[in-house]
């Protein structure tokens, strides 16, 4: 029998407005969501606001609003480092005791682990590239351990 995770994660990222239902219905499992960035939408906030517990940081083309260009969160006992574009990261995740680092701004998503490190790109719900279909992720918190997948718009 499977344990069932003991929290679930909906991560997404370059949004761009607002996404099609299918990022809601994919999103309607999570106790935690992350958006890492290029949101340009209030009203998504707002609504993943009335979904689960949001962080969120602002991408390159979040102008309009104060900037929030990084966030740290703890679920479940592991550290989030949230930033939108990956070459902007300022600090060594390991040695800060990061267990995954959050991001976007390239539209293609990638799961990648190093050092012990989770490094997480869900791609976009809104404008892949690189031909692939919009994208976000979900991470399952299980048996101490993250478990990242990236999920396709059906």
């Amino acid at each position: 029998m499977t344990t069932p995770p003991v929290a679930r994660i909906g991560v997404l990222s370059d949004s761009h407005g607002y996404p099609d239902d299918w990022v809601f219905a994919a999103l309607r499992s999570c106790t935690h969501i992350i958006h890492a960035g290029d949101v340009q939408s209030d009203r998504l906030i707002a609504a993943l606001q009335r979904m689960a517990h949001l962080t969120w940081v602002d991408g390159n083309m979040d102008g309009y609003r104060p900037t929030r260009t990084t966030a740290l969160t703890t679920i479940a006992g592991f550290s989030f480092f949230v930033l939108h574009d990956l070459e902007r990261l300022d600090l060594d995740p390991a040695a800060a005791q990061v267990h995954a680092v959050i991001h976007g701004h390239t539209h293609r998503p990638d799961i990648t682990w190093r050092r012990g490190v989770l490094y997480l790109n869900p791609g976009s719900v809104s404008y892949p590239r690189m031909g692939k279909v919009p994208s976000l992720a979900t991470i399952d918190i299980a048996q101490d351990a993250l478990q990242p997948q990236i999920v396709y718009r059906p």
